[in-house]
């Protein structure tokens, strides 16, 4: 189960590198995109839950309910924020606030750990969690680049909510698939969403709509890819591997965009690998 983190770093490299390119356009309302892209998601998982429904009778407990409430609600507020960052500000002027999800989901896992048993408090992992998390945003940071607009707060509170959202999901994971889970937690955030924005599809044009479906495959694929490890490895094991999904963002970018990385960033991402490999192999 340990190489399922590894699928999902994959597949968020590919969505980062989706997103950014698809919200540029300037036509493109953040509501519309925002809506139809957790629609996208719906549509794909359709197939899969006839396969992998499960939900326990625990889940419908009131405290759980209103942990799932919760979870929608961060999600939502999270997307709508990292969305208006990376449309509206460079991504080389918000990538340090944008990579500091992982460090506070390790955080917030660790503190969580002393109340609840979900998540694990192993020095053996925590410590290179943090080491790696922290590598990656220091490389991401330089002076001119650390201007506190509210696009760069914007960013900072959405890898919050972020990684709010992840660590609340691991409290109620147990009584769902991750499938189950996930369809449940895109369909609602459609429904509110749709209620709330109305946004048009008309908006759309076929190749909009394609673009939109592929990076709504791609979150179902990362989304239950760190459930699953969420379950079967821990979310600060599971966040660590994660963390791969930068290094591999510099190797698409190198390979496809011909953009050279930084020295920085090469030993970010060296750093990260050994971690892993220290984590794996221990």
């Amino acid at each position: 189960m340990i190489f399922i983190p590894f699928l999902g770093a994959f597949a968020l490299a590919i969505i980062t590198l989706m997103e950014k390119f698809t919200l540029k356009r300037k036509k493109l309302p953040i509501r519309t995109f925002h809506t139809y892209s957790f629609l996208a998601s719906v549509i794909f998982m359709i197939p899969l839950i006839y396969f992998f429904w499960h939900i326990s009778a625990q889940a419908f407990e009131l405290k759980n309910i209103l942990l799932f409430l919760l979870i929608i609600s961060f999600s939502i507020l999270a997307n709508l924020l990292s969305f208006y960052s990376i449309k509206w500000e460079k991504i080389t002027n918000i990538e340090p606030a944008l990579m500091t999800e992982p460090l506070f989901t390790i955080l917030l896992a660790v503190i969580f750990s002393f109340f609840f048993t979900e998540y694990e408090r192993n020095l053996n992992v925590v410590i290179p969690a943090v080491i790696a998390g922290s590598a990656l945003i220091f490389s991401h940071i330089k002076k001119h680049h650390l201007e506190f607009n509210k696009y760069f707060i914007a960013a900072i509170f959405a890898s919050l909510f972020f990684a709010i959202e992840l660590v609340l999901s691991r409290l109620i994971l147990d009584f769902y698939s991750p499938i189950s889970f996930y369809f449940l937690r895109c369909s609602a955030i459609f429904l509110i969403s749709f209620a709330i924005f109305r946004p048009s599809a008309k908006t759309l044009d076929t190749k909009l709509k394609k673009e939109i479906l592929l990076i709504g495959f791609l979150w179902v694929a990362f989304r239950i890819a760190l459930y699953y490890g969420y379950i079967y490895v821990g979310v600060v094991t599971t966040t660590l591997i994660v963390l791969l999904a930068p290094a591999l963002i510099y190797l698409f970018a190198w390979k496809f965009l011909k953009e050279k990385p930084s020295i920085r960033n090469i030993a970010a991402a060296v750093v990260i690998l050994l971690c892993i490999i220290y984590v794996v192999l221990k």
